[in-house]
């Protein structure tokens, strides 16, 4: 395969990873309408991790998946269920629009997060994106009393910051450990970590939400087998803004399930957090 044709595949391959990831993220909203969002995170990571140990199986082996750095992995577990459980608390009280528009700020704090915590050099320009990202963040929360500072609203903040800090992790556990071993790990990490807290609310599951909770598995690992190979065959700066094509998939989801539509002020918010993102990858590309 040529270069142009593998980088078409791994554009594919992540508009797909970024639908699945979709799909879940609504059958989670959906459950948590019933479940607490420690439990609706244990079923999540429990649903996935069949279908991603059978692949990191298939791939690599069971060896790589013991010679890891458990430190770090625990670490990334921790902050695993702590983003779980923070997005589905979001979700349940939030459109998937608002929570993706928000969440959006997490490649900006990655950036920021990589100064201190990598040692990396952020020149003045992205500085200045940062900045503006976090402004649009507060355009969507609209602190002046009429919008959506809320708990939910801080609930998804807290999960974008988890989110970064446990990237930065992935970046150095890159260096030495699979990419099948992190997944399988964070998975098993969430479903035992957030079954142990959710356990003494435990509700007991109710046969019709069986092919839900299956759904959010499928869909799950599909994303994260989609993820993984797009990065695989293109290059990250190409394919890391396709991830903004979720907000999409969040508007067309809250309309058709839900009835809920962004108004301006969110679609502003969204538009500047965006761009800023953009503005980032841009000048990493030009970096590398």
């Amino acid at each position: 395969m040529n270069p142009a044709a593998r980088q078409r595949r791994a554009m594919l391959v992540m508009l797909v990873a970024v639908a699945m990831f979709s799909l879940m993220d609504a059958g989670l909203k959906q459950l948590s309408a019933h479940y607490p969002p420690f439990q609706v995170s244990a079923l999540r990571g429990a649903a996935s991790l069949p279908f991603v140990l059978a692949w990191a199986l298939a791939t690599v082996g069971a060896r790589p998946l013991l010679r890891i750095r458990w430190p770090l992995h625990l670490l990334r577990g921790v902050l695993g269920v702590a983003m779980m459980a923070a997005f589905v608390y979001a979700v349940a009280r939030l459109p998937l629009s608002t929570a993706y528009s928000i969440f959006f700020v997490a490649p900006l704090l990655i950036t920021a997060l990589s100064v201190p915590l990598l040692g990396e050099k952020v020149g003045p320009r992205r500085w200045i994106a940062i900045a503006i990202g976090l402004a649009g963040v507060l355009v969507l929360l609209r602190p002046s009393g009429e919008g959506l500072i809320s708990l939910a609203a801080l609930a998804v903040l807290l999960a974008a910051a988890m989110y970064a800090v446990s990237a930065i992790t992935v970046r150095v556990l890159g260096r030495t450990d699979s990419v099948q071993a992190m997944t399988v790990w964070l998975l098993a990490m969430i479903a035992v970590g957030a079954g142990a807290i959710a356990w003494p609310q435990w509700v007991p599951l109710r046969g019709e939400h069986a092919w839900l909770i299956l759904g959010v598995g499928v869909a799950g690992a599909l994303g994260q087998y989609a993820f993984t190979e797009a990065f695989r065959l293109g290059e990250a700066s190409a394919i890391a803004p396709l991830e903004y094509t979720a907000l999409l998939w969040g508007v067309i989801l809250d309309a058709t399930l839900w009835g809920v539509l962004p108004d301006a002020i969110t679609w502003l918010g969204a538009a500047i957090i965006v761009a800023s993102g953009l503005y980032l990858l841009r000048r990493e590309r030009l970096r590398g």
